[in-house]
């Protein structure tokens, strides 16, 4: 493992001013806010900080669940998606897929957040795009020029903060910044962490079973995470580790239910079944759906395991 160059693995230059680059130039998709033939749904793109760069893409689905002639109000989905804080954005093809298909068969009104990267831009950067991004949801609620498809179609008092890897960090220290905001008309009903990314100083017997991942090798874990923490905290800051005791657990006790999903064969299962631990001590309703076979990002890659994924978010948000 001494010669292995996580940089290398993902084609990665770390530049002498901080920046990246990312010599992977991965798949995009470009919105489509008009219906066509074969796409379940629309999507367009938003940008809610000119300054900051940030923006959002919004899906709808193209046909609408009725009762009696009238449209139903879909719940609202925040979604916060994976790559390590460090690469992808939500018109990366997979990310973008994901997105469809949650809004597709939830069925559901998808926000998908551009936030700030790593390591142009470290954490907590990214924890205050997603509140921002929560921030901006609410606005359309209330404003009459608000954004039309959340206006029409959404549900306000069923809004879920759903993180996918890095995602599911940034959702869990999202919801605790929001706890005690006034976000009315909207109400967070849950949080949906899907293989979220955790990590610490002491290594955990899944870290050291799968170091030689394929998917997710250690030494690719540890870059992501130095590129990602402020260069003066380590991995048992609460940004990686909250399973570390401090105060941020008062701020835990807020959360709203939780749904944890993970595999048996991902380096961080251990640290997501830590994660559900520390959630029920500190009185969190939570369910924790963990296969015992699957890798890292094996619902990316298999489409079996993607539907099943989608499955559990609809059961727990419907």
């Amino acid at each position: 493992m001494s010669k292995f160059d996580p940089f290398t693995y993902f084609n990665l230059t770390l530049n002498p001013d901080g920046t990246l680059t990312r010599g992977l130039k991965y798949p995009t998709m470009e919105a489509n806010p008009e219906p066509s033939p074969g796409n379940s749904t629309v999507s367009k793109d938003i940008t809610i900080d000119q300054e900051n760069k940030t923006w959002v893409r919004v899906f709808r689905p193209t046909k609408l669940p009725s009762n009696d002639n009238t449209v139903v109000r879909l719940p609202i989905l925040i979604y916060f998606h994976n790559g390590g804080f460090i690469i992808h954005s939500p018109s990366s093809s997979g990310i973008h897929a994901k997105c469809v298909q949650l809004a597709t068969d939830i069925p559901s009104i998808v926000v998908s957040v551009a936030y700030r990267l790593a390591p142009e831009s470290r954490l907590p950067t990214q924890y205050h795009d997603g509140r921002d991004a929560v921030l901006w949801v609410k606005k359309q609620m209330t404003d009459p020029n608000g954004e039309q498809w959340l206006r029409n179609y959404g549900d306000p008092s069923r809004c879920y903060l759903y993180g996918c890897g890095c995602g599911g960090n940034i959702a869990f220290n999202v919801a605790m910044m929001v706890a005690d905001v006034d976000l009315e008309p909207l109400r967070i009903g849950g949080l949906i962490f899907n293989q979220p990314m955790f990590g610490g100083e002491k290594r955990t017997a899944s870290e050291l079973r799968f170091a030689t991942d394929q998917t997710l090798p250690l030494p690719v874990l540890d870059m992501m995470w130095d590129l990602a923490l402020p260069k003066e905290i380590d991995r048992d800051h609460r940004y990686c580790n909250p399973m570390v005791k401090g105060p941020h657990f008062d701020s835990v006790k807020k959360l709203k239910r939780c749904l944890v999903v993970g595999y048996g064969g991902d380096i961080m299962v251990d640290r997501q079944q830590e994660l559900v631990t520390i959630l029920v001590k500190c009185g969190v309703q939570v369910e924790a759906r963990f296969d015992p076979v699957g890798f890292h990002n094996i619902d990316i890659v298999d489409p079996s395991r993607a539907t099943a994924v989608t499955n559990i978010a609809r059961e727990f948000i419907l």
